[in-house]
């Protein structure tokens, strides 16, 4: 088995190298459109409409980096990928980046060579367990089935988890978060795990969600945010700055609603007037027009308005911003400066 996984570490990786000389921004301006993975659906985060309209919170990273690029957010198209087959997708040039939940770790970002460009979403590993199961916490499921994604973090996390606190379980491997949700519905596994993210936006979609219990245990760190292939960084700079625009204009109260004005002339924050292009040459370092910023923030709003439209408090999925909150309210997000 462990043969296996290094030689599929290497396949990726050769795939990387094999690509990363090309210009990812000559072929997608070529394209005249951004190939995009997202997840295969997940509630609040990226799933399709009876219409195949994509929408959530992954999604609106992509449709950031396409209206900066193109200043239109729909010259996108979304890729649905798996979390075994996501990396293929990447390595291999057919999407451009990946925007799906997806971990930052050593091994990705090495071995893998994949380059990830911040992150989006600080998230931890949870568990959700029916309530009549009558439990409270993740160390009284000695002996449970567990419905597991193959080909994730979650895997390593689980079999970690269990093994410290000397108890047993029985994986139940899914491939998708559909059939995590069917399986664990159907009764084939007593708890499901992944991100609690996604634990929560699963269970929204839920006929009975307050049937459903999140347990307390968050047993991992799971810093979430998108990435692209290694030695293009001129590409990885594009999407890495794209999304900080998003972050950074929440900070500064630049808005889907005000920008246009605020771009309009100068204002008295020069660091606002550097984002927006009203100031200096930041748009040109990265190969685009002086208004990207105010196309990517433009599409689907700031990072807040972004958070709360798909997954906030007032949402059914109900997420408190906590970590993702801003640096001056107490969280962990903050762009570096645009100078």
């Amino acid at each position: 088995m462990k043969k296996t996984v290094f030689f599929g570490a290497l396949t990726v990786a050769g795939l990387a190298a094999g690509v990363a000389s090309a210009s990812t921004l000559d072929d997608v301006k070529a394209r005249g459109k951004l190939n995009c993975g997202v997840t295969t659906g997940l509630a609040g985060f990226a799933a399709p409409d009876a219409n195949g309209n994509w929408d959530g919170f992954d999604v609106a990273v992509c449709r950031a980096v396409a209206a900066a690029i193109f200043g239109d957010g729909n010259a996108v198209e979304f890729t649905p990928t798996t979390g075994e087959t996501r990396f293929t997708a990447l390595a291999s040039g057919e999407i451009d980046m990946l925007a799906r939940n997806t971990t930052w770790t050593f091994s990705r970002d090495t071995d893998l060579k994949f380059d990830f460009v911040g992150v989006n979403y600080y998230d931890g590993q949870g568990f959700i367990v029916p309530k009549a199961l009558g439990v409270s916490s993740a160390k009284e499921l000695d002996g449970a089935t567990v419905c597991i994604q193959t080909g994730t973090t979650t895997e390593l996390n689980l079999a970690d988890f269990f093994r410290s606190n000397n108890i047993s379980y029985e994986p139940v491997p899914i491939q998708t978060n559909a059939e995590g949700q069917q399986q664990y519905l159907a009764g084939a596994c007593d708890a499901y795990t992944t991100d609690a993210s996604g634990l929560a936006a699963t269970r929204a979609t839920f006929e009975a969600p307050a049937d459903h219990v999140l347990l307390p245990e968050i047993i991992s760190k799971e810093p979430l945010g998108p990435l692209v292939r290694h030695g293009d960084n001129d590409w990885g700079d594009l999407v890495m700055w794209t999304m900080n625009a998003l972050i950074a204009a929440e900070e500064y109260g630049v808005t889907s609603a005000n920008v246009k004005e605020l771009a309009a002339a100068p204002t008295n924050n020069p660091e606002v007037n550097r984002l927006l292009g009203t100031e200096g040459e930041l748009g040109a370092m990265i190969g685009l027009s002086k208004d990207w910023a105010v196309n990517a923030i433009a599409v689907s709003g700031n990072y807040g308005e972004i958070f709360e439209k798909n997954i906030g408090e007032s949402t059914p999925i109900g997420l408190a911003r906590g970590l993702n909150a801003q640096w001056t309210n107490g969280g962990l997000l903050y762009s570096p400066p645009f100078r």
